[in-house]
């Protein structure tokens, strides 16, 4: 089922939430584990981060330098399969521009298409390790614009290669990101959702926004899209503090403010036990609020661990 037919026949509010692949090495026990508790609350779907490949750099004995590129996570496509044939909900896979070619992103999709898999979310992806921006692929998407227009032409039947033949139209749902407090790289929140209109423009069916601490922020952006002429349902994502050195790491690596009221909290606690305790409680309150709105969703971002998203979710749903 299609992730905006999801959000039109919800009943209340629904709990989905994200993960991360395992690291390489590791099962798909690992996953399963951490999903296992949270399936007690029925989410329609679950989110499957995507994690480009690295490259690093080995010196040979002879002194040179040898580029070889790594991948420290499994496929995110096996893994959706696996989830969907496990759970019998749906799994929705993230798709990069970041380390892929149109047509490494063209043979995800149709992977995806083949398995059954029809909502994906665009994202452009974060600049690879050493580098100062984000730099595409040679031949390769260079916005989530891009990549949405890709898939949408997919949906209409337009592959690379126009000498194809046989070729099927695929029936992608599009997800795309939102920033309540503006992308970091945007000058001002309204060019920020000027960018997002094209998007929406382009054939993205859905939002799903940036991790916030702060609800009026969310409600304001809302606000704004509707404004703006965005009239596409907006989830709103949600992550509890787990660590004290997270009130500096999390607006460092997602360019987010924490709330005064809750960081002075936080750096009352004596360790951090009794930092998670305080982020699920504000979490908690997060997602009364929002459920007394009308969300249709509340998305939460696991970070593939399930304790503190269960405790949340018992006291909301």
């Amino acid at each position: 089922m299609k992730i905006t037919d999801i959000l039109a026949n919800a009943k209340g509010c629904e709990f989905t939430f994200e993960i991360l692949p395992p690291l390489k090495g590791q099962k798909a026990q690992e996953i399963f584990d951490n999903i296992d508790p949270l399936m007690e609350f029925k989410p329609p779907f679950i989110d499957v981060t995507y994690h480009r490949e690295e490259t690093v750099y080995k010196r040979l004995p002879n002194g040179l330098l040898q580029e070889k590129v790594v991948r420290k996570r499994p496929g995110t496509v096996g893994i959706c399969a696996s989830l969907m044939h496990r759970y019998q909900t749906e799994a929705v896979p993230h798709v990069l521009c970041g380390g892929f070619t149109k047509e490494d992103t063209e043979n995800v999709l149709i992977d995806l298409n083949f398995l059954g898999i029809e909502n994906v979310v665009a994202l452009r992806g974060d600049q690879a390790k050493g580098e100062s921006y984000f730099t595409p692929k040679p031949d390769g998407n260079n916005y989530a614009i891009d990549l949405v227009k890709q898939i949408n032409d997919l949906n209409q039947g337009r592959y690379l290669d126009e000498d194809l033949q046989n070729t099927m139209a695929t029936d992608f749902c599009i997800g795309v990101a939102g920033y309540p407090e503006k992308h970091f790289e945007a000058p001002s929140l309204n060019i920020d959702i000027e960018h997002l209109k094209a998007k929406v423009d382009a054939g993205a069916d859905y939002i799903v926004t940036q991790l916030f601490f702060d609800n009026s922020k969310f409600f304001a952006f809302v606000d704004k899209c509707r404004e703006a002429g965005i009239t596409v349902p907006i989830v709103p994502g949600l992550k509890p503090l787990v660590t004290k050195r997270q009130l500096s790491i999390l607006p460092q690596i997602f360019h987010v403010d924490i709330p005064d009221t809750l960081a002075i909290e936080v750096l009352k606690c004596k360790d951090n036990a009794q930092v998670r305790q305080v982020g699920i409680e504000w979490c908690i309150q997060q997602s009364k609020e929002l459920k007394d709105a009308g969300v249709p969703v509340l998305h939460y971002y696991s970070m593939g661990k399930s304790k503190n998203i269960y405790e949340i979710a018992s006291a909301i749903f």
